[in-house]
């Protein structure tokens, strides 16, 4: 990440001259002979097939996570038969997709375009539009559901489902807190349903590759992962705290920002009346925010929302629990949960990668500092977040790849190539996290750095490999003794993109894989067919991140510190033990009814 053009151009020749010998190689003669375009790119790399029948899904929650989710079906694997939403605006971009931006379409293109509807009224012939979930998931025409509601909801949501008989997918985070998640997690395994979490990156192809080249000790031996999320996010202009419909005070002024941006839309229908193009796109636009306009109408308190009583004070109303719910700790989990979930996720897929188990990697420790340092007090969630987590490495101990017994002797392991160490309890490897808003300087990516290279993945998107501590050092993958190494050469440019992955595609981010393997483990539901973010994954991820928040707390409450030791216990889904302070048995008693 801030790396200069040049830099990043080598950093890709490396990455895509090492994956010439990796096992991606099989790609190139299934590309070859159409393969992928017949089945898909996802399906092929993962190992899963085509399905007969496609998945009769619902989808409960189409906020702006459950239309990209929307976006990402795949048609030969996914049947929409429901939706279930309580504001208007979501229903509208759930059939004809969100029309704030270009780029707002092409994530969250809708229903209509998905699937070839014409319009609402045609989609509507073949999907049920719910209000209350509770009646969605009896709906004897569906399969499984996804949920993509506020986080507070998720436990109850999948509750509901699974004892409906439903398979569930649910975004992440698994839920809103430790006990919720065993709670569900048991609840799966007892009605031997399938229960996946959407963190994506297990299903993206670059992290996957990322994976391979740490196991062939490209990068030697990994000593630190980096990993940040930085987002321009300001007072006035934060994605978190979108407009209310029916408007606000705003010093002292009501203000209505959505009456102010149809009288703007209107404005211009009128300067453009003849260009048809320009006119569809702001009908559009202008639909869009009447039915933003109409969620004035939603009685929010009928659905379980409440009246927030703020630090200074002051007194919002449920509506604004509603449509703000990422803000309060009562309905969302701040930034841990809603972002630095998925990159500790993907650090613990890296260092789970070095293990002989090939089990999920636990951290040991966590330090966190952090705190609402710009934000006024109109929330509960921290708008800076510092965490320092510290993992068990290779060596540390026997779930590692330990074979050697000289402490002095770092060899090749010959079966895996990768190095093997004395057993030592300092062998760790350090994890840092930032999430920062306010600066979006260097944006989101995970930095590995081992001794002999770096691996950078920024934004899902790229991978660019270096040798050692250098950007400026072109790196040619030799692998003639079965073991890739990189060799450095002076001049001369990297190797050429493998046809082999070149998809002529964006790169997935994983969310349509996700569910395509969903799918197919339902249709095929031999033991071995398992989603790749099962209960037992999606809970770690979940102790994580909510051992994170717990620690910036106590950091920040007087007598206290935010330093965590973690506890086996916590990752054990038969177990009651909770980091959060969470009751196992108060969750179970209140999902009951």
């Amino acid at each position: 990440m801030n790396l200069t053009p040049e830099e990043r151009q080598i950093g890709k020749d490396n990455y895509h001259n090492a994956l010439s010998v990796s096992r991606r190689e099989f790609l190139g003669g299934l590309l070859a002979t159409g393969a992928v375009s017949s089945l898909g790119f996802g399906a092929i790399y993962f190992g899963y097939e085509k399905i007969g029948e496609p998945l009769r899904v619902g989808v409960i929650g189409t906020g702006d996570e459950g239309c990209v989710l929307i976006g990402a079906m795949n048609p030969n694997f996914i049947q929409v038969k429901a939706i279930c939403d309580i504001r208007p605006l979501n229903l509208q971009r759930a059939f004809y997709g969100d029309h704030a931006s270009a780029g707002a379409l092409k994530v969250r293109p809708g229903l209509c375009s998905v699937f070839g509807w014409n319009d609402r009224k045609a989609a509507e012939k073949e999907v049920k539009v719910y209000q209350d979930y509770k009646e969605l998931v009896k709906d004897p025409n569906i399969d499984a559901v996804v949920i993509a509601l506020p986080l507070h909801l998720h436990a109850e949501a999948t509750v509901a489902a699974l004892k409906a008989g439903k398979h569930v997918l649910t975004e992440k985070l698994m839920a809103h807190n430790v006990a919720q998640c065993k709670v569900m997690s048991r609840l799966a395994q007892e009605k031997g349903l399938h229960l996946a979490t959407g963190h994506q990156r297990h299903y993206n192809v670059l992290y996957d590759n990322a994976v391979n080249l740490l196991q062939w000790g490209l990068l030697g031996e990994i000593h630190h992962i980096r990993a940040q999320w930085h987002r321009g996010n300001l007072p006035g202009k934060d994605s978190w705290k979108p407009p209310l419909p029916g408007g606000e005070m705003f010093r002292g002024v009501h203000r209505d920002l959505i009456h102010e941006k149809l009288k703007n839309i209107v404005n211009s229908q009128k300067k453009n009346a003849k260009n048809p193009a320009k006119m569809a796109e702001l009908k559009a636009q202008e639909a869009q925010w009447r039915a933003w306009r109409n969620d004035a109408n939603v009685d929010a308190e009928k659905y379980g929302y409440q009246k927030i009583q703020l630090a200074d004070g002051s007194t919002r109303s449920a509506l604004e629990e509603l449509c703000r719910w990422r803000l309060w700790d009562r309905t969302g989990g701040g930034l841990m949960a809603e972002l630095g979930s998925h990159q500790l996720d993907a650090a613990s897929i890296f260092v789970s990668a070095l293990r002989k188990d090939k089990k999920k990697s636990h951290p040991l420790t966590v330090h966190a500092v952090g705190g609402r340092h710009l934000f006024p007090l109109d929330r509960d969630a921290d708008d800076h977040v510092y965490c320092m987590f510290e993992f068990p490495g290779p060596g540390y101990d026997a779930k590692f790849d330990v074979g050697y017994k000289d402490p002095h002797v770092v060899l090749p392991n010959p079966k895996s190539g990768v190095p093997a160490y004395e057993q030592d309890p300092n062998k760790k490897i350090v994890v840092s996290y930032s999430s920062i808003n306010g600066n979006g300087f260097g944006d989101f990516g995970e930095v590995v750095m081992g001794t002999k290279g770096t691996l950078i993945l920024e934004k899902e998107k790229e991978v660019m490999l270096f040798k050692g501590s250098s950007t400026s050092t072109r790196v040619e993958v030799k692998n003639d003794t079965g073991v890739p190494t990189m060799n450095t050469h002076e001049s001369g440019g990297g190797g050429e993109l493998s046809k082999s992955v070149q998809t002529n595609t964006e790169v997935s981010r994983g969310y349509t894989e996700e569910m395509e393997h969903l799918a197919y483990c339902i249709r095929n539901p031999d033991k071995e067919n398992q989603p790749r973010c099962h209960p037992e994954v999606a809970l770690a991820d979940a102790v994580i991140a909510l051992t994170a928040k717990t620690a910036l707390h106590n950091g920040n409450t007087p007598g206290k510190h935010g330093f965590i030791a973690f506890e086996e216990d916590w990752f054990d889904i038969d177990s009651d033990a909770t980091p959060d302070g969470s009751s196992v048995a108060n969750e179970t008693k209140r999902l009951d009814t």
